[in-house]
Parts: C-alpha cells; sequence; structure tokens
C-alpha cells in the first residue's frame, strides 16, 4: 500500500457495509450535480448546526458522497470546479438522501 493509499477517503460510490445498521446509524448520503451532469472530483464538507467544520469527502464519478453522523441539523457545502453550493439537512437514523447543486 502507498501513502496515497493509506490516506485517501472511502470510495464514495460504494455500497453502505453490511456491518452498519442504517435503524441505528444516521448517512447522510447523496450526489453533487450541475447543469451538466453529476460532478467529479468535488470537495464535501459536512458542518455542524453552528457553522463548524466536521468531515470532507471527494465525491466519486458519479458525484456520489457518504457521510456517517449523528442526529442533527447539517449542512453540506460542494466546492469543485463546476461552483460551489449548499444544502441543509435535518438527519435522522437511517438513510438521509441530501442532493447538492453547484453552478
Amino acid at each position: 500500500m502507498s501513502t496515497t493509499d493509506s490516506c485517501a477517503a472511502p470510495d464514495q460510490s460504494a455500497p453502505i457495509p453490511a456491518s452498519v445498521d442504517v435503524a441505528k446509524e444516521t448517512v447522510i448520503t447523496g450526489i453533487v450535480s450541475s447543469g451538466d451532469g453529476p460532478v467529479e472530483g468535488a470537495f464535501v464538507r459536512l458542518l455542524d448546526s453552528t457553522g463548524e467544520f466536521t468531515a470532507e469527502v471527494v465525491t466519486s464519478a458519479a458525484g456520489q458522497f457518504r457521510f456517517f453522523a449523528a442526529p442533527g441539523n447539517w449542512t453540506l457545502r460542494a466546492l469543485s470546479s463546476k461552483g460551489n453550493g449548499d444544502a441543509t439537512v435535518a438527519a435522522d437514523r437511517g438513510i438521509n438522501e441530501v442532493p447538492v447543486s453547484v453552478g
């Protein structure tokens, strides 16, 4: 394994692991898109209810992202060469689908 591989974020397009009980976990997932379709390589930041940075991932080739978080109010901020965009979610346990548009 190279140094780059050991620091890489998980594949955002991979299925949710079978070990994750979505009835007990809070998963925030979605697709970053522009007028041209899904945006690969966008940085998606997870901000808490006070606007504080919590985590960041890079979207997959299909624009997908995923966070495992606590239930609550969150902001998703996508930064990309196609533009930037925000979306908010009041996440609860289970899978919370949140699209983010950039432009």
